[in-house]
């Protein structure tokens, strides 16, 4: 518990002013972020002739990250659909080329992949644009519906959520989850408000505490599939990126789809 408390002090230190000064200096760490993310989740696989995919999947990520005028890419003038069409046509081809040690299921997990942490940390980035009270607040809602998950759900749990990906979620839980994730969302739209009703805010809320933990369960079935506790080491006591980040990343999509950011 001490080495968790200390990790997590250090990655607020370390996150917190790249969240607050912005520009790019955190469009950079947020690239660091998503390319640890994505070898994360190829080093879960555990599979060999990762070489060359992996690096293509890396450079369209950093295509999916980075934000063009007029939507096209300089010097190659392709969007992100035709670099997605052109990512999709090089994993095939070398299936060719390597005779099938790299196979079909291989490129679809690496497409899979790469779009799954391009959109979450493409929204950081655009979230961020908005201002830095974004991130703190999607943050804080999922912290508290960690919290008002595991306290509620130790105390008043019975009826488990999904026994077979998560098997100490609870529905109790996870309805506490959300309770608490609303007063905090209420706290702090009266603290620093956003141009949307109370009512609003509220919903969005509840969108962020849902999906957040449907996030987090995205990547315990990732986990649980790949036989892995953690999706890294990087963070002692909290395991990899992926682990720590699952729910933002999965609520931030979201949040850019509806409009909110």
């Amino acid at each position: 518990m001490k080495q968790r408390i200390l990790t997590a002090i250090f990655a607020l230190i370390i996150f917190v002013p790249f969240v607050l000064y912005g520009n790019l200096p955190f469009t950079l760490f947020v690239y660091l972020l998503a390319t640890i993310g994505l070898l994360e989740l190829i080093q879960m696989r555990k599979r060999e002739h990762y070489g060359a995919p992996a690096i293509l999947a890396i450079i369209y990520v950093w295509t999916i990250l980075w934000e063009y005028e007029n939507d096209s890419i300089p010097l190659i003038g392709l969007d992100k659909t035709e670099v997605t069409v052109l990512f999709v046509v090089l994993l095939l081809t070398y299936i060719v080329f390597i005779k099938n040690k790299f196979n079909f299921d291989d490129a679809g997990f690496l497409l899979l992949s790469a779009i799954y942490i391009g959109m979450g940390f493409f929204s950081m980035i655009v979230a961020r644009g908005d201002g830095p009270n974004y991130i703190f607040y999607v943050l804080l809602v999922i912290w508290a519906t960690d919290t008002g998950a595991y306290f509620i759900g130790k105390a008043f749990g019975k009826n488990k959520l999904w026994p077979k990906i998560s098997p100490n979620k609870t529905i109790e839980g996870a309805l506490g989850g959300v309770i608490l994730a609303c007063a905090v969302g209420v706290s702090f739209q009266l603290a620093a408000p956003f141009p949307y009703t109370m009512g609003a805010m509220i919903g969005i809320t509840i969108l962020v505490s849902v999906f957040g933990q449907i996030g987090d369960l995205v990547e315990s079935a990732f986990k649980r599939h790949y036989g892995v506790k953690d999706s890294g080491k990087l963070l002692p006591g909290h395991g990899g990126i992926l682990d720590r980040l699952d729910s933002l990343l999965f609520v931030l999509p979201i949040l850019y789809l509806i409009g909110f950011i």
